[in-house]
């Protein structure tokens, strides 16, 4: 188990009963000498792990699997799915999308809805009817552990405050602050990026890769960045802003108030705009093609040949963006996720293309590629993941952070 810290004991443990609940929610039932195995720890401390981990009912001995040799049968274990329940919702570009999950991770109930553009007023009321339709939902089940909240967007960690929310024209909003209101229990708000790539990382596509680049794509462009298997949040937690990065000095006004910012040439907007300029000699507007991601992929699942050219013409703006983070960041992986992974088999030839030729070579050597694997539902996974860790961290006795885990609490998991 690589990267875990040795000078600090309750990171350490904290480290190695996450590692160990890790390996148990991917091969459960599983035994006490396998879990040694597997996590590379002795088996003096994998039977301590467990022991305490057995006492606070976070798993369960659920059968006896019979030795092939001589020795003593072994006893199994798998994770308790009643020991608590976690509701993670995300306020994506579009869409409200909360969940229930057990402490099995297994999503038990879902509300997912569109969103129209909205003042925050206007919002905020709905936002807080689905979230605790969760909640009561949760407690009904049993024990509430906690909430998180994944939202599009600059978000200050430092103040719970949701900065800007270019797609949505939000400012200011004391996020965090209304939660607290609203619901009594442990509560995490972080940019869905940041969270989507933290679920990626902890179920996910970048399970066991120290160093990933996420790219969320849909309505709008965002990413979140692991490193040495800890989400980058630069100095005021707004790191991984990828889509506002200045392509094309001369190019089109972005929702941010700068122009020719990556994400006006790589959303689902871009993808409406090229159709119409393919489709017409004048461009067309995005009210003119009103098309859902689910009618842009069935187009290209048809062949459409406008569609097919203009999902091209956005893959090579893509490529080229991620070509320059490539080279900057030099990650071992990039997940891309978001609404519009739906569309990969048509957005990621294109990509790669580009990156081929822009990319140093020895950064696009290191690297892979892949989509994420809970697509537009990465974010509220890593909200489950956010609280499943900070329960653990309380029986190693770490302090918590109310806003987010520090960075010392997001670990690589292999």
């Amino acid at each position: 188990m690589k990267n875990y810290r040795t000078g600090n004991y309750s990171h350490l443990r904290h480290q190695n009963l996450v590692g160990v609940m890790h390996y148990l929610y991917e091969n459960a039932p599983i035994s006490r000498v396998d879990l040694s195995r597997l996590t590379k720890l002795n088996k003096t401390t994998v039977s301590s792990l467990v022991d305490e981990l057995l006492e606070n009912e976070f798993i369960l001995e659920v059968g006896i699997e019979k030795n092939k040799g001589a020795g003593r049968n072994s006893v199994l274990l798998d994770i308790n799915p009643e020991h608590g329940y976690i509701v993670s919702g995300e306020i994506g570009g579009n869409y409200i999308n909360v969940i229930c999950t057990d402490f099995s991770a297994s999503i038990i109930w879902q509300h997912k809805e569109p969103l129209e553009k909205a003042s925050w007023e206007d919002t905020r009321e709905h936002l807080l009817k689905i979230l605790k339709r969760g909640v009561d939902f949760a407690k009904a089940q049993g024990s509430l552990l906690g909430l998180a909240l994944g939202v599009h967007g600059l978000f200050d960690k430092e103040t719970g405050t949701l900065l800007l929310a270019p797609n949505s024209g939000w400012q200011d909003v004391p996020l965090l602050s209304i939660l607290r209101e609203s619901f009594h229990t442990e509560i995490f708000v972080d940019n869905e990026a940041n969270l989507a790539a933290i679920g990626e990382q902890f179920f996910g596509s970048a399970k066991g890769h120290s160093d990933v680049l996420y790219i969320s794509l849909g309505r709008g462009l965002g990413g979140g960045i692991v490193h040495n298997g800890e989400i980058y949040n630069g100095e005021t937690g707004i790191a991984g802003e990828f889509g506002h990065m200045t392509l094309n000095p001369y190019g089109l006004l972005c929702n941010c108030g700068n122009y020719g910012c990556w994400e006006t040439e790589v959303n689902q907007a871009a993808i409406i705009r090229h159709l119409g300029e393919i489709k017409t000699p004048e461009p067309a507007s995005e009210d003119n093609f009103n098309l859902s991601i689910a009618d842009i992929i069935e187009a290209a699942e048809r062949g459409d040949l406008s569609m097919l050219a203009a999902l091209n013409q956005v893959g090579r703006q893509l490529g080229i963006g991620l070509a320059s983070l490539l080279n900057t960041l030099n990650p071992g992986l990039i997940v891309f996720g978001g609404e519009l992974s739906a569309a990969a088999d048509y957005l990621l030839p294109a990509a790669k293309s580009e990156m081929e030729k822009r990319s140093l070579k020895w950064a696009l050597k290191a690297s892979e590629m892949t989509v994420a694997r809970f697509g537009s539902n990465a974010a509220i996974m890593g909200g489950v993941g956010i609280i499943f860790q900070s329960v653990l961290s309380q029986l190693s006795g770490l302090r918590r952070n109310a806003l987010s885990p520090s960075n010392s609490e997001v670990k690589r998991l292999k």
